[in-house]
């Protein structure tokens, strides 16, 4: 398997995660490509699997032990595409549209009138897409809590999987539920009045 000079085992195989930066590629981990600022996608490393481009194409195999941030050629040397470490900001600009989202402006502006900061618990109803969710994830980490949930059953399972995918399960817990006709079904998690005003402002 190839790794650079000074590269340990560990360091390529550690599994990514959005609430740390790593160096290098290992399989399993996801990637944002980039072909500019508007033609970017993510992809999970896999070996046998292939990037198409315009020009070319490049092996999953040879992003394993390639640093997060390089240019790589395709397997012609006809063509290139950037592979980028995933942060909660290229995420939203990436992500597959299961619902509506929220961006990146109106995600600092939830933030900054919650007052969130690590250590913090949030409750958001409505995971959807998981742009929000992320955001809130990194922001609270590591020793604060997300807890989101969402109604529909599919949706609700596919963004379980790609926070498990994402190194996110130790600060999201993700529930199926319907909670305008449930509830929460928690309580003393959050300040409720400090919560509800600072959700008035932000709208």
């Amino acid at each position: 398997k190839y790794r650079p000079r000074g590269v340990t085992e560990f360091e390529t195989v550690s599994r990514m995660s959005f609430l740390q930066y790593k160096q290098y590629i290992a399989e399993g981990d996801t990637v944002i490509v980039c072909r500019g600022h508007d033609k970017m996608w993510p992809v999970q490393v896999e070996r046998g699997k292939l990037i198409q481009v315009r020009g070319g194409a490049v092996r999953h195999e040879a992003l394993i032990g390639v640093e997060y941030g390089s240019k790589v050629t395709t397997s012609n040397g006809k063509s290139w595409v950037l592979v980028l470490h995933p942060t909660p900001e290229l995420w939203t600009m990436v992500l597959p549209h299961r619902t509506q989202i929220l961006y990146s402006t109106n995600i600092s502006l939830i933030t900054l009138q919650l007052g969130l900061r690590p250590g913090s618990k949030v409750i958001e109803c409505g995971t959807g897409s998981g742009s929000l969710s992320h955001a809130l994830a990194r922001t609270v980490a590591p020793n604060g809590h997300l807890y989101t949930f969402e109604f529909h059953e599919q949706r609700a399972r596919i963004a379980s999987e790609e926070f498990a995918c994402h190194g996110l399960p130790d600060v999201v817990t993700l529930t199926h539920r319907d909670v305008c006709r449930n509830g929460f079904g928690m309580e003393g998690v959050a300040d409720a009045g400090r919560w509800l005003e600072a959700c008035r402002l932000a709208v």
